[in-house]
């Protein structure tokens, strides 16, 4: 028997909270699950810095990666025998399902924001390169990690397959919902899954929805616009964020400056070269920056020391309202109150803004062209969702920005009770 169709003697089955159990029978998949690339992404969580907002935010990329296979192999189960599906294209699939997050970095979007760096890049990297990974994706073919790692680009030529991972209704989103919203405890992430899968239907180049699963379609686009504004954009969260960043930022300035660490920063120093290896790249996760950032709050750079001390501490910045386009002038007065005050506003003031679009319908020529999602109608003619649904309609192409201005209560509060710089600060803050 080929090593793409060997089965393992037993079934396996990991308990999962989401779907109840995912279910494993292929060996290729088996050995994937297993390789230390693919259990790195137990020590790094799925929603970052959300532990500090919702406590039972402790999810791993790890079981998001297994959800979404689990979701792909159920979707690929109700397409067995239906026309367009090709199930030569089934392990290549459920591959890409597991390994479509692999290259995420501790912290994600902080990191990769601070270091310049590409999670989807890394995941390429790590499919295509001297990895565990990628011997055991090459013992189904020498061009199957090639595969896969299109499939993850959304450059692999059946478009129908790209879809199942990467479109407006997708595995992968079907599972990060649902298994958020469990983990965080809010009710907005729920939608009917069930159903969804049920009417979903393979065509040439995507998935499509039959008519009669509209209303839960609606439900899932409702779900996710919920939760990217009560959970994904929470002004706490992203406070603890701004504070991380910091930290990053500062860690490498100084570095750069030639500061000697008490605790040398072994594992940035790649990163701070901006010269980073696989190995490298593949040798951090959360508890090696957690165990850095506790060293850190002995270092002699009172900023490193004091934002490692919030970071660890879960002492947060405080946050208003606050939008930079209409409040230009305030924002300049701030950093020259916040610099004769001796607070340095690179470290301890910064708007951070968060914007989403819920649902976008295709605009030729645009940049980054979002593929709708279509309706089977009972014709056979394909309608694009939001001609058919007015709740849908309603919310297409709107983008909604939130702006927030996070600054040190704290450090402001220590300064004299009789400066006037402290009391134009409160005056500007607190109007």
């Amino acid at each position: 028997m080929t090593y793409i169709n060997e089965q393992l003697e037993e079934e396996k089955v990991f308990k999962d909270p989401v779907h109840r159990y995912v279910h494993v029978r292929d060996r290729l998949i088996w050995d994937l699950i297993g390789t230390a690339e693919f259990q790195r992404l137990r020590r790094i969580r799925q929603l970052g810095t959300s532990f500090f907002t919702f406590h039972g935010a402790e999810h791993s990329r790890f079981n998001h990666s297994l959800g979404v296979y689990e979701v792909i192999r159920r979707i690929i189960e109700n397409f067995q025998g239906r026309e367009h599906w090709d199930n030569n294209e089934r392990l290549l699939s459920l591959s890409a399902a597991l390994l479509h997050d692999v290259g995420h970095g501790p912290f994600s979007h902080s990191f990769e924001k601070v270091f310049k760096l590409d999670h989807e890049e890394w995941t390429r990297a790590i499919i295509v390169g001297d990895t565990e990974i990628n011997k055991v994706l090459r013992r189904v073919s020498e061009d199957f990690p090639k595969k896969v790692a299109e499939v993850i680009a959304k450059t692999y030529e059946n478009k129908l397959v790209v879809s199942l991972i990467s479109s407006q209704i997708d595995a992968d989103r079907m599972d990060y919902l649902q298994r958020d919203a469990f983990y965080t405890g809010v009710s907005y992430g729920h939608f009917d899954m069930e159903r969804i899968l049920r009417v979903m239907r393979p065509t040439e180049d995507q998935v499509v929805i039959k008519k009669s699963g509209m209303h839960a379609v609606e439900d899932y686009i409702m779900s996710r616009y919920q939760m990217y504004w009560q959970v994904y954009f929470h002004p706490v969260t992203r406070s603890a964020e701004v504070i991380l960043s910091k930290i990053l930022h500062r860690a490498k300035e100084i570095y750069e400056a030639g500061y000697e660490f008490a605790q040398q920063p072994t594992h940035f120093f790649s990163l701070f070269k901006s010269d980073v290896s696989l190995k490298d790249y593949l040798s951090l996760d959360e508890s090696v920056m957690m165990y850095y950032f506790q060293a850190w709050m002995n270092e002699k750079d009172s900023i490193l020391r004091d934002l490692c001390t919030r970071f660890i501490n879960r002492k947060l910045f405080k946050y208003i309202e606050f939008n930079p386009n209409t409040s230009y002038l305030q924002l300049v007065e701030l950093i020259n109150l916040f610099q004769k005050a001796g607070i340095d506003t690179n470290y301890y003031l910064e708007v951070d803004s968060s914007s989403d679009l819920p649902y976008d319908f295709y605009r030729p020529g645009e940049e980054g062209e979002r593929i709708p999602i279509y309706l089977l109608m009972s014709n056979g003619e394909l309608r694009e969702l939001s001609r058919e649904s007015e709740i849908v309609e309603s919310i297409s192409g709107k983008k909604r920005t939130d702006h927030k201005l996070y600054y040190p209560l704290d450090l402001i509060e220590d300064l004299p009770d009789n400066s006037d710089v402290k009391k134009r600060i409160k005056e500007i803050l607190h109007g």
